[in-house]
């Protein structure tokens, strides 16, 4: 790649390579993969049911889970069981490259998250809208 070649997050001001760099789409859906499995073990293991079986109402308990999850890790540490597994955090674009985001905006993005087409739309620096509307990027911790 040389010089002159643009490269995710660099409309951001993120680094092209390293700690800080724009976290891949292959990290962010492992991430998101252990997170959901993680929430449907929970809710499976709350509501003593065998895994697939879960009906009704009860169907949102992993999703309400997950949201939970969401919310609190990512306002307080900036990461998810599944970013710290596999490298990346949550940082706010208004910050200095390392803060979590506030609460408020965590909580746009945990729910348009939950949505999961927000997460699937991508701009050219890899940010789901979700992550664009929270002002926030997912960026390699490692």
């Amino acid at each position: 790649m040389d010089a002159l070649e643009s490269y995710r997050g660099e409309a951001l001001g993120l680094p092209r390579e390293g700690v800080g760099a724009a976290g891949s789409f292959l990290r962010r859906l492992v991430a998101l993969v252990v997170d959901w499995s993680l929430c449907q073990v929970i809710a499976t293991g709350l509501l003593g049911m065998q895994w697939g079986q879960v009906s009704g109402t009860q169907a949102f308990l992993p999703l309400g889970l997950f949201f939970v999850l969401n919310l609190v890790l990512v306002t307080t540490l900036g990461t998810t069981i599944g970013h710290r597994l596999v490298g990346i955090r949550v940082v706010s674009l208004d910050g200095d490259g390392y803060q979590a985001p506030p609460p408020g905006r965590s909580i746009v993005r945990a729910a348009l998250l939950c949505l999961f087409v927000p997460a699937v739309i991508m701009d050219v620096d890899g940010r789901g809208l979700h992550d664009k509307a929270a002002r926030t990027v997912v960026v390699k911790a490692r």
